[in-house]
């Protein structure tokens, strides 16, 4: 490991090398790092990497007294895979999905090639993992202690701790109707495994899920959603442009893409037309393409709406506009 504050003083077999005037294939055949009395390195047994503190490697080519590193634990020293896997209290092999969780993964610190994790943060991780909360459960008939759009923000800890966790647990942990944390989890184990997908497409949802760490009996709703976000997502970009097209051409006030809507599975949205435009609004779904709508109050239900572009469900913004004002 390397002990808090002593980043600076890592080195590596290449640093030793040149510091005695060797090539590091040389340095490497005649591994003076290995005789007797030489500083032992600091990385963990069996690391891949070696590497070594620069006060005791000096010391010792000086033929000096080397000195001893703080044997105290502190929240700061940084642990390699093995040291962090330990202290996890997981077996090395299970540390590669591990340190993919939010909660570990920004907090990676890289030094001389090598990741590592500080102390203090696998701590946390582990006892939050470790955690019982004292309460018997959300008692029969009362009402969510947390108010709807602080849920997400609270069960993302918890998820991140205990990629495993129930929504039993979320109940107990904070006091939420059962069916509200289920649907909280749901909806995070989507929204990750959307990410997940989006940085990988190689990987199925399935598998997508599993690196996550997410037990495959807890995601069958939340990998169908996952594949709906990742449409939703498509469909926000699209929407975009032609939202821009649209306030450029003075068509609507607003510049932003609307909010994309799910009805059972179908995407839809809206873009309300400024009052000088050919229609109230216009209207999208993603089976169908745009049409117009004759009001701005409810608009995917107003009476007398006109198709736009039969046939084509993603026209380009110049197509659709000249559809709109011709």
């Amino acid at each position: 490991m390397i002990r808090a504050g002593r980043v600076d003083k890592v080195r590596t077999l290449a640093d030793l090398a040149a510091q005695q005037g060797l090539s590091l294939g040389r340095y490497q055949v005649v591994k003076p790092y290995a005789e007797e009395g030489f500083p032992a390195p600091i990385s963990s047994e069996g690391a891949r990497t070696l590497l070594f503190d620069a006060d005791q490697v000096d010391a010792y080519l000086l033929g000096a007294p080397v000195p001893e590193l703080t044997s105290t634990d502190s929240d700061d020293d940084l642990l390699d895979r093995s040291e962090a896997a330990a202290e996890l209290g997981v077996a090395l092999t299970g540390w590669s999905a591990y340190k993919k969780r939010p909660a570990l993964a920004d907090h990676k610190v890289t030094v001389a090639g090598v990741e590592h994790w500080p102390r203090g943060i696998i701590r946390a991780y582990r006892d939050a993992r470790d955690s019982r909360p004292a309460t018997g459960g959300r008692p029969k008939n009362a009402s969510d202690q947390i108010p709807r759009d602080q849920l997400l923000k609270l069960a993302a800890p918890l998820l991140d701790a205990d990629p495993a966790i129930t929504a039993a647990r979320v109940t107990e942990t904070l006091g939420v109707h059962r069916d509200t944390a289920q649907r909280a989890l749901t909806h995070l184990r989507a929204s990750r495994i959307a990410d997940r997908l989006a940085t990988d497409s190689t990987l199925t949802p399935q598998q997508a899920a599993a690196e996550l760490g997410y037990p495959a009996g807890q995601v069958r709703t939340a990998v169908h959603q996952a594949l709906t976000e990742l449409r939703a997502r498509a469909a926000g970009a699209y929407l975009a442009t032609i939202t821009a097209a649209l306030h450029d051409a003075g068509l609507t006030d607003t510049p932003t893409a609307p909010d994309v809507e799910q009805t059972r599975d179908t995407l839809r949205a809206a873009v309300l037309l400024a009052p000088e435009a050919p229609a109230a609004a216009l209207v999208w779904e993603d089976g169908e393409g745009w049409r117009t709508a004759t009001r701005r109050l409810h608009p995917y239900t107003a009476p007398g709406s006109h198709p736009l572009l039969l046939g084509s469900t993603e026209p380009r913004p110049t197509d659709l506009l000249a559809a709109l004002t011709t």
